[in-house]
């Protein structure tokens, strides 16, 4: 099995309960949304980027696609990591790779929450599901009732259990509506150990911390609220 993969290297992660940890990251090309606040950068098909030493800048150029074997050669390349972050892109649609994936460390996935009929391929591997929720209506020629059934069966799929933790990161613009936000972490709430509130970069978020306090404040009669920023822009890491 193949698939077209961006980059691989070795950095932390810098959203959600697990900030902080120290991960290798498996970058997978091409995503089925076009999110207006993506921050992931227009990707070389026809090379992976590998970087072999952490922090230091330096790829090199890997022809792709790549094979499952490589993969987890290049990954054998870090040490003392906490998991292997699964990461786009949306990984999802490499759903036949991630199940061929064979290495000794925990995979994180992080996903848009919109194929479930992928999530069930790979629910048995994944130890780790960060799991977005896509509120604004960005989806041009789709249906956005059929968007957030999607979105909860993925949830369901790839639910909390003794084997795997999932939460959920809900990223908060100038546009969130907070009865939509109350509606979907309602309808996820049974599946996830937590929700957590991202707000959008500065540039395009001008609700202010009164609104993520209430959000917050709401939210937590019903499951675990937490208010984390993207800490790795904070100090240039990713």
């Amino acid at each position: 099995m193949e698939a077209p993969i961006s980059e691989i290297f070795c950095s932390v992660q810098g959203e959600g309960p697990h900030v902080g940890v120290r991960q290798a990251f498996v970058r997978f090309i091409g995503c089925n949304l076009n999110c207006s606040y993506c921050d992931t950068q227009p990707a070389d098909p026809s090379v992976c980027m590998f970087e072999r030493t952490p922090g230091s800048n330096s790829f090199e150029n890997i022809p792709n696609p790549l094979v499952t074997s490589q993969v987890s050669e290049l990954l054998s390349n870090y040490g003392n990591i906490h998991s292997v972050s699964l990461t786009g892109g949306e990984p999802l649609l490499h759903a036949d790779f991630i199940s061929e994936m064979d290495i000794p460390h925990p995979l994180y996935l992080e996903s848009n929450m919109t194929l479930p009929h992928m999530a069930e391929k790979i629910k048995d591997k994944i130890s780790y599901v960060s799991g977005d929720i896509k509120l604004i209506d960005e989806f041009e020629g789709k249906d956005l009732v059929s968007h957030l059934e999607r979105t909860i069966e993925c949830f369901r799929t790839l639910r909390q259990t003794k084997d795997r933790e999932c939460f959920c990161k809900l990223v908060v613009t100038k546009d969130t509506v907070p009865d939509d936000v109350y509606r979907m972490v309602d309808a996820i709430s049974d599946y996830v150990s937590c929700v957590v509130l991202q707000p959008v970069t500065q540039k395009h978020f001008s609700s202010g911390i009164e609104f993520l306090l209430q959000l917050q404040k709401d939210l937590l009669d019903s499951v675990d609220t937490l208010i984390i920023p993207q800490t790795h822009k904070m100090w240039g890491c990713l």
